[in-house]
């Protein structure tokens, strides 16, 4: 074990220590806590339904027959693993680095990347805004997922600085073999673009880059188990520089990656690869794109999830009260009341109407404004799993 990282990681003689735990709103407190600041936000994200619902959302291969295809939070773990084993090699804060993976995907909309897409071109042309999953996980800590607190009240995850900046950050390509934090505690509002800015502690980036260690081995074996790959079987042999007589999986690609990156990672440089391994992690990026990502049987896939899509938030949106269109929107709630219901029992915790007397989260909605009810469509179907989107489409053709 190096940890080589101990000087600057993210305890309390760290210069950042105090940015870093520090939380938008006072969370409640007890005289009996015995968790630390990063532990406590590691419960409220496991106890929150985002978190739940990943085990139904689409990683690479939707609605596999084979259940030992990945799932999107299959892959969260994944990612919380070998995250956790980089950072305890380095010496860094393994209750921070558990906190950000658990999380960092929580955004993700239903139907994987081809979901995200869908919903972006929805956003941007009803909403003038771009829809990514790293936002949106941010926003859905901030401002969406609630829980009670022990009073019964339902109130906002409201997680330490450290953990949102890493669900942000988490993202986005590494174009250098190296990866250093930002000094500034900026404020997170200022993203606008996905990978905008290096993560703000040393944990945040071991989780980026271990989301990229995770999905590029994992998809692979995925891809091989589903036979995908057949054709592909000796190019990736000789990519990995693997004799034929090894078998390609977990243990050949993510354990030489993570060596490599604690091997050859310091301080002075960055979290890095040797340059050999760096060109082999670029070559594999490559190969599972064309191989598995732009692969046909992906495309296919990518016409049903936009009828899906679209068709809901059409419906949704025809529902908004407008005092010229009264007869349409009553149309739309007598043909599709049990979708329509839905969406407001959800939304009633957010909208600028009457609520219950235990919400004490933030209101977010306008309901007499078409934007702001749009974009509550947007955030209510960015949380759906692959499942509830089919059903409530479903719902929706069926008579």
């Amino acid at each position: 074990m190096k940890e080589n990282f101990r000087d600057v990681a993210t305890f309390e003689n760290n210069e950042k220590w105090n940015n870093a735990i520090k939380r938008e709103k006072t969370l409640y407190s007890r005289n009996n806590d015995i968790r630390s600041e990063f532990e406590r936000d590691y419960t409220r994200i496991i106890h929150s339904q985002a978190y739940r619902r990943l085990k139904h959302k689409t990683q690479v291969f939707f609605a596999p027959e084979n259940d030992h295809i990945c799932t999107r939070i299959e892959h969260v773990v994944l990612v919380e693993s070998i995250s956790y084993t980089i950072a305890k090699n380095l010496g860094l804060n393994t209750e921070l680095t558990k906190a950000i993976a658990t999380a960092h995907d929580l955004g993700h909309s239903p139907f994987g990347h081809q979901g995200e897409k869908i919903l972006s071109e929805i956003s941007q042309r009803d909403i003038g805004e771009t829809f990514w999953h790293e936002k949106n996980g941010l926003d859905l800590v901030d401002k969406i997922e609630i829980l009670e607190n022990p009073n019964g009240n339902l109130q906002n995850l409201d997680l330490t600085y450290a953990v949102r900046d890493g669900i942000i950050s988490h993202c986005g390509e590494i174009d250098e073999n190296k990866l250093k934090p930002r000094n500034e505690c900026i404020d997170l509002s200022d993203y606008k673009t996905p990978n905008q800015f290096a993560p703000y502690t040393w944990e945040a980036c071991v989780v980026k880059i271990a989301d990229k260690i995770s999905y590029l081995g994992r998809d692979i074996i995925d891809g091989v188990t589903l036979g995908i790959l057949d054709e592909q079987l000796d190019e990736l042999y000789n990519l990995l520089n693997v004799s034929r007589d090894k078998k390609i999986n977990n243990t050949t690609i993510i354990h030489d990656l993570i060596y490599d990156l604690c091997s050859n990672s310091s301080i002075e440089n960055g979290l890095c690869f040797s340059d050999d391994m760096f060109n082999v992690v670029n070559k594999l990026k490559m190969f599972n794109y064309q191989n598995i990502y732009l692969s046909e049987k992906l495309e296919n896939s990518t016409d049903y999830f936009k009828i899906i899509i679209n068709k809901i938030y059409e419906v949704l949106k025809n529902s908004f009260y407008d005092k010229d269109k009264t007869n349409e929107r009553e149309k739309v709630r007598f043909l599709y009341p049990d979708v329509i219901n839905d969406f407001e029992i959800w939304l009633k915790n957010y909208w600028n109407l009457e609520r219950n007397s235990n919400n004490e989260n933030e209101i977010l909605f306008d309901v007499n404004d078409l934007k702001s009810y749009s974009k509550a469509i947007i955030y209510y179907i960015s949380g759906m799993t692959d499942n509830y989107a089919i059903s409530t489409y479903n719902k929706i053709i069926r008579f």
